[in-house]
């Protein structure tokens, strides 16, 4: 699969109203953003990868949720930018208090010269 290409899982549940589990990015770039931020827990589909193990592997780096059951899979959906977006849907429950995200490293403050680590994702 090309680059552009991303698997990710749409939890949801019903608790009178249909409710979907979405997560916000980590890092200093999102952490004033929350309009347009939240999306479904997603990465990308590494060469030769299944996409649905992708979806699950992604879910539980950024989450700390092991997932498994019934997958129900949806249209792929192609972004503004070209990324295109496979995604399963499950009906699951989590907390999202519970939530503990995988870590990744930048330079920050930009130019700075130190490295400094954010979680990919830090809220559900």
């Amino acid at each position: 699969m090309a680059k552009k290409n991303t698997a990710g899982l749409l939890l949801y549940r019903r608790r009178g109203e249909l409710e979907v589990f979405l997560v916000h990015p980590g890092g200093p770039f999102w952490s004033k953003k929350d309009l347009g931020a939240w999306s479904l827990p997603k990465g990308q589909i590494d060469e030769g990868e299944d996409p649905l193990q992708t979806a699950k592997r992604e879910f539980t780096e950024e989450t700390g949720f092991p997932i498994d059951g019934d997958f129900r899979a949806l249209d792929p959906v192609k972004q503004s930018g070209g990324k295109v977006v496979h995604a399963w849907a499950i009906v699951a429950d989590c907390d999202p208090a519970q939530l503990r995200s995988n870590l990744f490293s930048m330079e920050w403050p930009p130019k700075s010269g130190k490295t400094q680590e954010f979680p990919e994702v830090d809220r559900g």
